[in-house]
This record gives C-alpha cells, structure tokens and sequence, in this order.
C-alpha cells in the first residue's frame, strides 16, 4: 500500500519515460495510424464500468490497457488526414508545456497563488492584443475553448450595456454562427424571441443592410437592440462578415460587437489573415482558440475585451476568505476577470511552443492552411463528378457530388470511420447538404490530399 501516495525519484522517471514514449510513438506514427474510429458504447461501456481496485495496478499494465482499450477509439484530431470539423494540430512541445504546468500543479486563479504564471499569461494575452491592434486598454484571460471564451465575453457585455437586465434586449447574427454563442446566449438569460438569425448572403456572410433592417424594426417595436456578433471564420466556410462595416454600424447604433473569431481570428498574424480579418480591431470583445490554428493540444481558448475594465467589473468578487489576495492593486488576479477561480496555466503551451519554434514557424504553418485548401479546390475542379459549393476561404471548401441526395453522404461518412484513411464530415449550406475539408493541420501534404479526394471517389462510385 502506499497512503502517501508518492513515488521515488527512480519510479517516476520510469514511469514518465515510458509515457514520453508512447507519446513520441504517436506524434512520429501518426501518418501511419488511423485517422480515428468511433467506438460502440455497448463494447465500450462495460470495459469501464468496474469497481475501482483496492491494491495497485502495475504501471505497465495500466499504459497497456490505455492503449489497447481507449487511445484505439478516439478520433486522432491531429491527423494528417484529419480534415474534420475543425483539426487541432497540437504540437510536442506545448504537450511537454502541459505536463509542466501539470507537474507543478500551477494554480493560476491570483497572483499570490501563482505571481509568474500570472505574469506570463498577461504577456502572452499582450501578444494576442497586439496582434489584434486592440489598444493597451484591453485584455483578457485563457479559456478552455471557444464556447466559454464566448460566454465570458457576452455576460461582460451583458453586465456592462444591459446592468445585467435582459428583459426587451435583442441580439443580432447570421444564420451561420456557431452553436456556442446560441448556449452562451441561453445561459446568460436571453430567450428565443429576443435572437435575431439572420439569414447569410451568397458569401455566406451577415448582411448589413438586413442587419440595419431588423433593429430599426427592433427599435420602433420598443425593444432594446444590444448586440451583435460578428464571425471571423465560420465552421461551415471559413466566411468572415463585413467587420468594418459592422464595426461602424455598431458604434452609430450604440451596439456591443462581439466577434467570434474561436476559428479564424489566429489567422491575424499572417499578412494574407491580416487583410482578410480587416476591421478585427474595432471588435468590443473578440474570442479564439489558440487550440485551432495555433496548433495547441486542447484545451486552450481565449477571450479578449477592447477595455479589460469591462470585465474586471463583471466579474470580480472579493470574499473574506481573498482578502490577503486583493491587497496590493498592483497585483492581477486572473480570478477577476473570468468564472473561475481555480484554474490552470494554459498560458504556458503557447509561451513555450512559440519562444521554442518562433513565431515566423506559425505564421508559415497558417499560410500553409491556406494554401492546402485551394490545392484541394483545384484537384476537385478536375474531377467531374464533384462540384465546389464554396471555394477555398480560410482554409475550408466545400463540395458535393453531382445527384448525390443527404443519404450518400451518411453512407460516404460511414465508410471513411470504418475505413480510417481520412476523415471529411458534412455540412449543410443553402438547405444542401455538402462534404467540407479543413486544412490547417501544419503536418498535412498536398500528397494527403490527392489521395484522400482519390478515395472518396473510389468509395463515392460504391456508394451512389
């Protein structure tokens, strides 16, 4: 038995090597492995469903088992071939960053729990803010994805235009925003018939003129226009809405502008991103998950404000058990400007993994994406059976098979889990659905592509 439960040193170098390996093993094989494979629950759940042992387990036979029974029925995510929703590269270096921050049990929440994690994670939000050009008045805080980095930003919102009071408010976006916002909306109090989904334009973008449409309507109705959330890469086609525009309606409309940038807002630190994400600076608060096109392991998302007051003023709290914490002004506590109070140091990944590679690495890598994505265009403008729906934008196209109906591509999806070469889902555009590809994985070769649109024609000829 081992109530203290520690190790000596010998046995956690032993164990640690051994996990490093099967880790490098995995990094190095990837190529090589299944793009992933969807488990049944009725063979999964009861391989789980055990008391817990009383007396130890080897080491060697717990990794065994984890590898033979839970790494085998996941969706490898960082898969060359893995053009699914959306990739999430991840990269070593960041990985042996969170086990770092792991090791050292990092509390994050306050600057007496952790005064250089805390130090750390404002520098790399700076970062974020300058690329951003959000001025030296904003900031943020490490989320755990885009969802709550979504939240965070519009209860900020809430509390700071509505005082927290929802009755009468209206929100604005185009029928192509992500789930979570419509979550983080339910959350924060808003009902249905305060939401207002705009149906897109042709580009698949938030169309201004209807957008001024519905809160002049809004407003002679009596309600309370409050918001709008703009995309900056959405999920289905990498469209980005008019932000300029938006940004100066909003600011004559006295409206908050909240921008979803979980996919696309990374892109920034590119020129190509750069020009495409015109008008990111004029956003109120602006979410993105470094875990997408930053090439983090999950969990790693965040939140921005243009005036980091906002949320300060939203969140912070001061019981008397924080005293000791609230002290010195000087001092930044993370805790105030987000839900939580316990939280790790998600920080460090990116810290690390950019000092380690440098940042001129990453731009390379988005411009990369890029670049895959119109490969793919062009390959599948030379096979006649398949037709674009959405050009290469972002780094996502979209495309269907000629007289295909939804069934096929059920079929198509079915074939390529059970198959586990690659890895594309659908979408659905116009009332159509459509086959979509995702290609910002930094691993990815155009080889990848060829090869998996080559299978999809070989399945899709089964298939019809």
């Amino acid at each position: 038995m081992n109530p203290k439960l520690e190790l000596t040193p010998a046995e956690m170098r032993e164990l640690g090597y051994r996990v490093v390996d099967l880790i490098a093993d995995h990094f190095s094989q990837l190529p090589q492995k299944p793009v992933g494979r969807k488990g049944d629950p009725a063979v999964l759940r009861p391989l789980f469903q055990t008391p817990p042992p009383e007396t130890p387990t080897p080491a060697p036979e717990i990794l065994d088992r984890l590898q033979r029974e839970v790494f085998p029925s996941i969706l490898n995510v960082a898969h060359p071939r893995f053009f699914a929703f959306v990739p999430i590269p991840s990269n070593y270096v960041s990985v042996l960053a969170d086990a770092l921050a792991s090791g050292f049990n990092v509390f994050n929440g306050s600057w007496l729990g952790g005064s250089a994690a805390a130090a750390l994670e404002l520098a790399v939000i700076d970062w974020f803010r300058h690329w951003c050009g959000f001025p030296r008045s904003a900031g943020g805080l490490f989320v755990s994805g885009g969802s709550m980095a979504n939240l965070t930003a519009l209860a900020a919102a809430r509390h700071a235009h509505l005082d927290d009071r929802t009755s009468g408010a209206v929100i604005y976006y185009s029928d192509q925003t992500h789930s979570s916002i419509d979550r983080a909306l339910r959350v924060i109090g808003f009902l249905p018939d305060q939401i207002r989904r705009i149906p897109s334009d042709e580009q698949f973008r938030l169309p201004i003129q209807a957008l001024a449409h519905h809160v002049k309507q809004d407003r002679a109705a009596g309600k309370k226009p409050f918001a709008v959330i703009a995309n900056a890469g959405t999920i289905n086609t990498g469209a980005i809405d008019p932000l300029r525009e938006i940004a100066g309606f909003c600011r004559a409309e006295n409206l908050w502008m909240h921008v979803d940038g979980a996919y696309g807002a990374a892109a920034v630190i590119c020129d190509r991103g750069k020009l495409l994400l015109d008008g990111l600076d004029l956003a109120d608060s602006l979410s993105f998950d470094p875990h997408k096109w930053l090439f983090q392991p999950i969990e790693c998302g965040c939140v921005l404000l243009r005036d980091a007051a906002y949320l300060k003023s939203a969140y912070r709290i001061m019981p008397e058990y924080l005293a000791d914490v609230h002290r010195n002004a000087a001092e930044v506590n993370p805790c105030d400007y987000g839900i939580q109070l316990t939280r790790g140091f998600r920080a460090l990944k990116v810290w690390m993994s950019i000092h380690y590679f440098g940042l001129g690495a990453f731009r390379a890598a988005i411009e990369r994406g890029f670049a895959l994505a119109e490969f793919a265009e062009r390959k599948l403008r030379q096979m006649p059976a398949w037709e674009i729906v959405s050009p290469a934008h972002m780094a996502i196209v979209c495309f269907a098979r000629r007289g295909a109906d939804d069934r096929f591509y059920e079929r198509i999806h079915n074939a390529m889990l059970a198959d586990g070469y690659a890895l594309a889902t659908s979408t659905v555009l116009n009332g159509r659905t459509v086959l979509r590809l995702c290609t910002i994985n930094p691993r990815t070769i155009e080889t990848d592509i060829e090869q998996t649109l080559d299978w999809l024609e070989s399945a899709a000829n089964k298939h019809e």
